[in-house]
């Protein structure tokens, strides 16, 4: 189907920000949910009309949604370490809250943007998942535990009047980046960074190019409550694909390296110091970090590729040549 009027929840976001770009440029008008003038003015820079209010605005939501072809969810709380109940809020109710606008404008598509760390469950590696591995029963808390109730929320929710579509991206980055790379560059220049078992572990990779690509597929073609993960194809070691991001910037490489079971241990003893003691801001290490950034993370997108066309088409050089940082 063709998409001419979309919607995107998250628009000022990294995710949010490629949507609108790859959406006007084809043509079509997009509408966006903005928390703030600030941010509005920066959607309607992209092309897009802002949509002032949150996922909690279930009203605001379903006016913009009113109309439109599809809407892509890419509004979500990523943070590394926060309060349970705010991962709660914003990524299981707040998806609850999108897919009951959805179903009050009488929308027809619905993509939501999930993740791969919804398989993060403290067993690891996470090696050569497919759609059709099950996902653990008990995730790791915070953001892994609340965006796979969010995808069974999505998923839960596919019917003949409204088709929900689920694509997993594994370690989004690229143009505009405001979140692995700023994440990596701040963890470089304060002295906190240090490669675990040197880095050497395989990981899957998804340019944000590419994930427009499969988000927009998904929205054309993906056939209501399937699940699609996306990546930029063969795996990369870990060290040399952090390497070529951080020469970007003109940060060399640390060479600083920990043992992994060093990382494990030292990630549960963190998290039950912050847990327990009540401790501020973000423990040093955790265990969300280790399961996804420190040992192999490695997805198949052959379904994709298979089912919708998928092709994955920015490359490794040519994301790394135009890679920016905000």
């Amino acid at each position: 189907m063709a998409i001419n009027r979309a919607f995107v929840t998250g628009g000022s976001g990294f995710v949010g920000r490629n949507l609108i770009r790859t959406l006007t440029k084809q043509g079509c008008e997009v509408r966006a949910l903005v928390r703030c003038n600030r941010t509005a003015g920066k959607v309607e820079a992209l092309g897009a009309s802002p949509t002032l209010g949150d996922l909690d605005d279930i009203d605001s939501m379903q006016l913009a949604m009113q109309g439109c072809d599809a809407a892509f969810h890419a509004a979500a709380l990523v943070d590394e370490w926060g309060a349970l109940e705010a991962f709660h809020h914003a990524n299981v109710l707040g998806t609850a809250h999108v897919l009951e606008a959805a179903r009050m404008a009488r929308l027809p598509r619905l993509v939501h943007v999930s993740t791969e760390a919804v398989y993060a469950d403290w067993h690891l590696p996470l090696r050569n998942l497919t759609e059709q591995t099950p996902k653990p029963v008990q995730p790791l808390p915070r953001y892994p535990a609340s965006k796979s109730r969010a995808e069974d929320l999505v998923l839960a929710a596919n019917s003949s009047e409204l088709q929900t579509v689920v694509v997993r991206p594994r370690l989004i980055w690229g143009l505009d980046d405001t979140s692995v790379l700023r994440q990596l560059l701040g963890a470089v220049r304060s002295g906190r960074f240090a490669w675990i078992d040197g880095g050497g572990a395989l990981t899957s990779t998804c340019h944000v190019s590419n994930l427009v690509e499969g988000a927009l597929l998904a929205a054309e073609k993906g056939p209501g409550g399937e699940v699609y993960f996306l990546t930029d194809g063969e795996p990369l070691i870990q060290r040399d694909f952090i390497a070529g991001m951080l020469a970007t910037q003109g940060v060399s490489v640390p060479d600083r390296s920990i043992p992994g079971w060093v990382a494990r241990r030292a990630a549960e003893a963190s998290e039950w110091a912050w847990e327990n003691m009540h401790l501020r801001g973000t423990p040093p290490v955790t265990r969300v970090a280790v399961n996804l950034m420190g040992q192999e993370v490695t997805v198949s997108d052959q379904k994709a590729r298979e089912t919708l066309g998928y092709e994955g088409r920015v490359s490794l050089q040519e994301g790394l040549a135009g890679i920016e940082c905000s």
